[in-house]
């Protein structure tokens, strides 16, 4: 039995690895990746393994800060934040879905701020990671 390419700690994953995956959502990770990187530039990727029973996770970074991360599902993605004080209180402010407003709530608080996950499959849930991108790095 192959191996699954995401999940393979072996090799960090291809392009065709992702178009395979994330199906018609690969359209979507690709519009956030560009969008981040052509607002917050210079940005670098890294690639973070397989733990647990996530596969290999996209590292988005600028400088040494970290934008958000992005772990490929099959025909949906996930996007995680870690949000400070302020950047909580940012995103309380800023309209945001009720349901990603549940979530960000409900979030564990750690020392480096409230991390989050959050799956995106539509345009509008890519619209959503836009403004969180924002409120991060603004705050």
């Amino acid at each position: 039995m192959a191996t699954d390419p995401l999940h393979d700690k072996s090799r960090q994953p291809r392009d065709d690895d992702l178009a395979e995956t994330l199906g018609r959502s690969k359209a979507r990770w690709d519009e956030l990746i560009a969008h981040v990187e052509h607002t917050y530039a210079p940005v670098t990727h890294k690639w973070l393994p397989p733990y647990k029973e996530f596969a290999w996770v996209l590292r988005l970074i600028r400088k040494k800060r970290t934008i958000l991360y992005l772990t490929p599902c099959p025909r949906c993605f996930l996007c995680a934040f870690v949000l400070g004080g302020k950047a909580t209180q940012a995103a309380r402010a800023a309209g945001l879905p009720e349901d990603v407003m549940a979530i960000i709530n409900d979030a564990p608080v750690y020392g480096e701020g409230r991390g989050f996950r959050l799956e995106v499959r539509t345009k509008a849930d890519v619209e959503t990671m836009k403004k969180l991108a924002a409120i991060k790095m603004a705050n």
